[in-house]
C-alpha cells in the first residue's frame, strides 16, 4: 500500500509542477492550440480560446512514469516486464500524439498531417504492443467481465491480439474525442484509473480468485496516472491554462486500455469509460445518419456531444461537471460490479 501512496504523490506533485512550466515554457515559444473554424465545421463559439499552450499531457505521461519508477525504490516492488510492455505501448501512442501536436501547432490548423492516417497508424502500434505483450507475459487470454474465468472464453493467441488490440485502440480514439472542453478528458481518466487502482490492489490481495500477473505493480501504475491528472487539473480545470493535446489524450486512452487487457476487465472497460464510450457513440451516430441521410441531416447539434449541449445553452462549466458526474456514476457502477462479484465469489469459497 504504500508503494501505491508514493506513486500518487509523487506522480501529482511532479505533474502539478511540470504542467506549470511546459504553461510558461510554451506561452513563450508560441506553442498555442489552433481552434477548427466554421468552414470546418468546427466549435467556433471555443474561437477565444485559440492560442492556449497546448501538449501540457507530455507532463502528465513523464510525472506518471517518474512517480511509477519511484515507487519501486522501495522494497518489496520488482519491475515487472508486463508493466514496462504497457510503457512502451503508452509512449509510443503518445509520441505519436505529440507529432500530430507539433504539425498542428506549426501549421496553426487543428488537423496535422496525420489525420487522415492516424486511425491506421495507431491501430499498427497497438497491435504490435499486444503482440508482444502475449508473448512474453502470461497474461489471461480469456475473454473477461471482471475476472478471467467470468465468462473465461478463452480465446486463440492471435484473435486475441485483435479483439485486444481493437479495446486499446478504440479507447485511445474515445479520449481524444472526450477531450475538447476543459478538463473533462482529465477530469473522466481521473475516475477511471483510481478505478482500475482499486480493481488491481484488490486482485493483489485476493490473488487466489483473480490470478493476475504482478497486480501490485498494476496498482502503482494506475494510480501513478491518476495522481498525474489531478496535478494536470489544477490548471487544466476551466478556465483551462493549458491543453493536454492529442499526446495526453492517446497516452491515456492507451494506459486504461491496457490496465483493462492487464486486469482481466475487459467487458467493465465499457463502464469505467463509460463517458467516453458516450462521446464515441454520439460521433458514430451523427456519422451514420449524416451520410444515410444524403449528407442532409444530422441528430446532435455537433458532435462530440458535449458541443450538443453549449449549443443548446448550457454554460461550459455546467456540460464539465454534470458530464463528470455521469463519469463517476459509471465509475462507481462499475466497482459495484466487481466487488458485487467478489462478494459471490467468496461466498462460493466459503460454502465448499
Amino acid at each position: 500500500m504504500i508503494a501505491v501512496l508514493i506513486a500518487g504523490v509523487v506522480s501529482m506533485l511532479l505533474s502539478l509542477l511540470g504542467s506549470r512550466a511546459l504553461m510558461q515554457l510554451f506561452a513563450r515559444l508560441g506553442v498555442g492550440q489552433p481552434i477548427l473554424g466554421k468552414e470546418d465545421h468546427g466549435p467556433v463559439h471555443h474561437s477565444p480560446k485559440q492560442g492556449t499552450p497546448t501538449m501540457g499531457g507530455a507532463a502528465i505521461i513523464v510525472a506518471a512514469f517518474i512517480g511509477w519508477v519511484v515507487a519501486h525504490v522501495r522494497r518489496g516492488l520488482p519491475f515487472s516486464n508486463q508493466a514496462l510492455i504497457m510503457w512502451v505501448g503508452v509512449l509510443l501512442l503518445a509520441l505519436m500524439g505529440f507529432l500530430d501536436d507539433f504539425l498542428k501547432v506549426r501549421k496553426a490548423h487543428n488537423r496535422g498531417i496525420f489525420w487522415k492516417r492516424k486511425g491506421y497508424i495507431t491501430f499498427g502500434l497497438v497491435v504490435l504492443t499486444m503482440t508482444w505483450l502475449v508473448l512474453a507475459t502470461n497474461v489471461s487470454e480469456t475473454l473477461s467481465f471482471t475476472r478471467f474465468d467470468f465468462p473465461g472464453i478463452e480465446l486463440p493467441a492471435a484473435l486475441w491480439v485483435v479483439w485486444t488490440s481493437l479495446m486499446v485502440w478504440a479507447t485511445t480514439n474515445a479520449v481524444n474525442v472526450t477531450d475538447g472542453l476543459d478538463g473533462l478528458a482529465a477530469g473522466s481518466a481521473t475516475f477511471g484509473f483510481l478505478a482500475f487502482t482499486v480493481i488491481a490492489y484488490w486482485a493483489f490481495r485476493n490473488p487466489d480468485l483473480y490470478h493476475l500477473v504482478n497486480p501490485l505493480d498494476l496498482a502503482v501504475f494506475s494510480i501513478a496516472f491518476a495522481g498525474a491528472c489531478g496535478g494536470f487539473l489544477w490548471w487544466n480545470a476551466a478556465p483551462a491554462r493549458i491543453f493536454m493535446g492529442d499526446v495526453g489524450a492517446l497516452g491515456l486512452g492507451a494506459a486504461l486500455g491496457l490496465l483493462a487487457v492487464t486486469t482481466n476487465t475487459h467487458l467493465l472497460l465499457v463502464l469505467i469509460c463509460g463517458l467516453n464510450v458516450m462521446e464515441a457513440g454520439s460521433v458514430a451516430i451523427q456519422m451514420t445518419i449524416f451520410k444515410a441521410s444524403g449528407r442532409t441531416r444530422r441528430f446532435f447539434r455537433m458532435t462530440p456531444m458535449h458541443h450538443h449541449f453549449e449549443l443548446l445553452g448550457w454554460p461550459e462549466t455546467t456540460v464539465i461537471i454534470r458530464f463528470w458526474i455521469i463519469s463517476g456514476i459509471c465509475v462507481a457502477a462499475a466497482v459495484g460490479l466487481f466487488i458485487a462479484d467478489f462478494t459471490n465469489m467468496s461466498a462460493l469459497e466459503v460454502g465448499r
